[in-house]
């Protein structure tokens, strides 16, 4: 028997689902059964009655807690999973969105939450914590949201599904690395045995072999870098010659996986002498935002790509994410990302459906509010349907509201064939909030959605099944789809939006039973009209209803008709390609597609330098291969790039890059040093590092350094060919008042014929006989344990006096024993995984230099090791078998770096474990430094004699 309430949703609803008992048989499909009702009813009554500070938190998370603390019957929702994703130490990882301080993170410590990243400018902490402690942490004032973490995917396609739960673990990982990077090492240089490199078919698909050839560009000039998991076996391609040396890894940002190496791979092989640079993507939304912003304006990249999709991101709005790509790319970036693996209309792959809100026309009763009718005009059904192989994916649902000014409150439900409730999702927005609610299938079938507009107006929606399908279901259920399901950063405006067509062999599953055969690419060829589109590549256009900052783009339309509409996918690129990384011997997906045309566009830049991004919009759009429907489509964009297309469309011709090296100094009086009121001979040693010859290549020396000569003022270097180098001297003058200590610093400017020109490269040169005398300074504190998984790490103080400035720095992890057992207490680390790790030294000025960054992979414990610019040996070389950790190795950025200022003051040690479940402590740790011979003490000659180098250059 039906209560008045549920028997008010029934009508509401208007829909039932199939039939499982004989009390249902007669049952239409268009009503919904007192079972579904009833719990629909029991979540709402949740929604209902909850205090301002359970409005805060995550509708998934408020009922679980409920249902643990008894609050809540199980049976009234006996077929509901747990959306919280508790860990068996009764912990959930949310998003703490709100004001991001000391105090904050502070408080959330004391709660017993493990930070996981810290993002000051959006205001996002993401955090391991009780789930018992989340009401408090939501009843802060400086907190606005406690969310499920939001979550991620790369939009790589596995040729075999993923089996739940089979993953390598930590351990297994680095095993088998160290095994395939002592493989690599030891192939070196044997015939035979080195199977030479892997290159991506991509390369030739594209004719990027022959446009090098042709056009005599190979990426020189240009940065390029990537965003994805990870860079697990970063050092295994280096070791095989995948990858070059001296990959620029934001500290701390190496992340989890590799497919952020496989991409790497894949652009250096399209543009071999482009430097290349990384960070994760994978640690949270905001730190993904954050080093964005991270690649270009600290490590100078040209060209960004990346292959990730955060599940948050709106459609209809350029999120965090996606105004940090409008950052970069308004400072001349060119950004560069995955389209998606999402299904398009035109195959049948999709799982998107976007339209605006239908009332049904009947009440809630008790409730507020009406279901959604996704057959509009065409008739009456409140469901869609979900394909029997839709199981484990995520369902998002959007609506167009500003984010963060969400009044109109939207829920959606997830229901079995039994007619249970399997997954809801019911946040309240009320003026402050996301208009964003998201759910996850099952892996069984008969799955249907419904949304429900619990209050306010109607509004344009979006409902996208990442990676599932909406399909009519056995009991008569019509599936709706439409057009664009590409949503996110990937659409930004000035994003190039990257869709996959396959290279060489077919993809080789069916995406879904009963599908088609995929599309094979033209390898050895290169692709053409008759190019197709990979089944699974996600499609176009998005409509978008609002600026970044919330402004409507069309006032008072947030409706079908409103807004703007961007062309996305913009350009096909390739994927189905080889690369040498484990896991990833053949890459399918617009992961590997984006890679190859962020590659183009390097060798676009390395042709072109200084081409503005728009010239560069301009030929990678019409120099497209149209493939599908004639013109742009909604699958492939403008269509497939072609290199040597691209590149004749644009002109490019090979370029020199010239830049002055470390100059080399000599003291006119034959000292070993150059000390107040020296004379002394500077070589300064110029490279050609470009493709093409420098020609009328001259150098001028200048210092900013008061009082300090420099003659002559400019040489001439002549012509310099790729590859070579050119010398010549200058003679430098250093007052007698120069303080000890303090550089004289030197400004290279570089002249040559070429668009590269002029480069600049600043020196610093030291001034004052350095001291023998070494001083000792040590952390004096006791033990501090390292928190797992936090970027914020743990800080140690070193205080150090009576220096001045220092003329050498080193810098130690002591031990009284050296051993590898992971709770000693006689080493200067007990760590039980050094590769998780990563070693900061900061100076009392602010400056900070990294001093180990995830190396050592398995091993346990560092002692007795020191930290010396003159190292031989890289402590990145390091691998599990040398644990424990001792000896002297080159830290990953130079200490010399850090004696700008005084020695003196308070120096700090930061350890940050960034990887979960290990652990250690900071116990034993030292900076040793020398300072300068005062004049005193010095020996000097009484004479200064004068050199003065001259011309021509010298080849070396």
């Amino acid at each position: 028997m039906l209560t008045a309430g549920t028997a008010a949703l029934v009508t509401a609803l208007g829909l039932v689902s199939p039939p499982v008992a004989a009390a249902e048989s007669g049952s239409s499909p268009d009503v919904f059964s007192e079972n579904t009702v009833r719990q629909i009813e029991a979540l709402q009554s949740i929604k209902k009655s909850q205090n301002a500070g359970e409005s805060k938190v995550d509708s998934r998370l408020l009922v679980e807690q409920k249902l643990r603390d008894r609050r809540m019957s199980a049976s009234a929702v006996p077929a509901l999973g747990s959306g919280a994703n508790v860990s068996a130490a009764g912990t959930v990882l949310v998003d703490i969105r709100g004001q991001v301080s000391e105090e904050l993170l502070k408080g959330l410590r004391e709660s017993g939450a493990g930070i996981r990243a810290v993002s000051q400018r959006y205001g996002s902490v993401r955090a391991e914590v009780p789930l018992n402690a989340v009401p408090v942490i939501a009843g802060r004032a400086d907190v606005k949201k406690v969310e499920t973490a939001n979550e991620a995917f790369t939009a790589r396609q596995l040729a075999e599904p993923a089996i739940a739960g089979k993953r390598e673990s930590k351990e297994e990982k680095a095993a088998r690395i160290a095994v395939e990077l002592k493989k690599a090492v030891d192939a070196k240089g044997q015939p035979g045995i080195a199977a030479g490199p892997v290159n991506s078919e991509g390369d030739r698909a594209h004719n990027a072999d022959t446009a090098r050839q042709q056009f005599g560009v190979t990426g020189v000039g240009t940065k390029i870098c990537a965003l994805s998991d990870g860079i697990d076996s970063l050092a295994t391609s280096q070791a095989r010659g995948e990858l070059p040396a001296g990959v620029d890894v934001i500290p701390g940002q190496e992340g989890d996986g590799d497919e952020g190496t496989a991409m790497l791979e894949i652009i250096h092989d399209l543009a071999p002498n482009a430097s290349l640079g990384f960070a994760s993507a994978f640690n949270s939304d905001a730190s993904f935002a954050d080093n964005i912003r991270k690649l270009r304006f600290d490590a100078g990249c040209d060209v960004i790509v990346d292959d990730v999709l955060y599940f948050k991101e709106s459609p209809f709005q350029d999120w965090i994410i996606a105004q940090a790509v409008n950052d970069v790319t308004a400072d001349g970036a060119l950004y560069f990302s995955s389209a998606g693996n999402e299904g398009n209309v035109t195959d049948g792959t999709s799982g998107h459906w976007e339209g605006d809100f239908v009332d049904s026309g009947k009440g809630v009763g008790k409730f507020a509010g009406t279901a959604h009718n996704f057959a509009g005009a065409a008739g009456n059904q409140i469901f869609e349907p979900l394909s029997d192989a839709s199981g484990r994916v995520p369902v998002t649902l959007f609506w167009s509201d500003p984010l963060g000014r969400s009044n109109n409150d939207y829920d959606l439900y997830l229901l079995n064939a039994a007619g249970n409730v399997v997954d809801f999702s019911q946040d309240v927005q009320s003026g402050t909030q996301d208009a964003y609610e998201r759910v996850d299938t099952t892996g069984v079938a008969g799955l249907r959605l419904a949304i429900v507009k619990f209050s306010g107006e109607g509004r344009y929606l979006s409902l996208s099944a990442l990676r599932g399908r909406f399909s009519d279901s056995a009991d008569g259920l019509k599936a709706y789809t439409s057009p664009g399901v590409t949503v996110g950063h990937s659409a930004a405006r000035d994003a190039f939006s990257v869709a996959a067509a396959p290279a060489a062999k077919a993809f080789p599953r069916a995406l879904e039973p009963g599908d088609p055969a995929n599309p094979a690419g033209p390898f050895p060829g290169a692709f053409g009209v008759t190019t197709k589109v990979e089944r699974f590549t996600s499609d176009g256009p998005r409509r978008v209803f609002f600026q970044a900052d919330g402004t409507p783009i069309t006032p008072g339309n947030v409706s079908a008709t409103g807004g703007e509409v961007r062309a996305k996918p913009d350009i096909t690129a390739a994927d189905g390609v080889s690369t040498s990384v484990t896991g990833f011997t053949t890459f399918y997906g617009t992961s590997a597609a984006a890679p190859h045309a962020a590659a183009i566009a390097g060798l676009v830049l390395s042709g072109n330098p200084g081409l503005p991004p728009a010239d560069v919009r301009e030929a990678l759009i019409n120099t497209a291969v149209d493939i599908l429907a004639p013109g742009r489509d909604n699958s492939s964009g403008a269509g497939v790039i072609l290199a040597d297309k691209v590149l004749a469309y644009t002109g490019a011709s090979p370029q020199p890059l010239a830049s002055a090296g470390q100059p080399t100094v000599t003291p006119a009086d034959g000292g070993s040093a150059l000390d107040p009121g020296d004379t002394a001979k500077v070589t300064v040693p110029v490279t050609n590092r470009g493709d093409g010859t420098a020609t009328s290549t001259s150098v001028v020396l200048s210092s900013s350094t008061p009082g300090v000569t420099v003659a002559p003022r400019s040489k001439s270097y002549g012509t310099i060919s790729p590859g070579q180098t050119g010398v010549n001297d200058f003679t430098i003058t250093v007052p007698a008042t120069q303080e000890l200590g303090v550089p004289v610093v030197l400004n290279a400017r570089v002249t040559f014929a070429g668009s590269f020109s002029p480069t600049t490269s600043t020196f610093s040169l030291p001034v004052g006989t350095p001291s023998p005398v070494t001083q000792d300074f040590a952390y004096a504190g006791a033990a501090v344990a390292i928190p797992d998984s936090d970027p914020t790490g743990v800080t140690v103080p070193i205080t150090v006096s009576g220096v001045g400035r220092a003329s050498k720095l080193t810098f130690s992890v002591d031990g009284a024993t050296c051993n590898a057992d992971q709770t000693s207490t006689t080493v200067g680390i007990n760590h039980s995984y050094v590769g998780d790790l990563v070693g900061t030294l900061t100076s009392p000025s602010g400056a900070k230099a990294t001093v180990f960054q995830r190396s050592g992979s398995s091993g346990n414990n560092l002692c007795q090791v020191v930290f010396a610019d003159n190292a031989a040996t890289a402590f990145s070389s390091v691998s599990s078998a040398n644990a424990p950790f001792t000896g002297t190795y080159k830290p990953v950025q130079a200490l010399g770096g850090l004696a700008a200022g005084t020695a003196d003051g308070t120096w700090t040690f930061t350890a940050a474990d960034v990887v979960g479940g290990d652990t250690g402590s900071i116990r034993s740790v030292s900076l040793h430094v020398n300072g300068f011979v005062q004049p005193a003490v010095a020996e000097r000659p009484a004479g200064v004699g004068k050199s003065v180098g001259r011309g021509p250059v010298k080849p070396v």
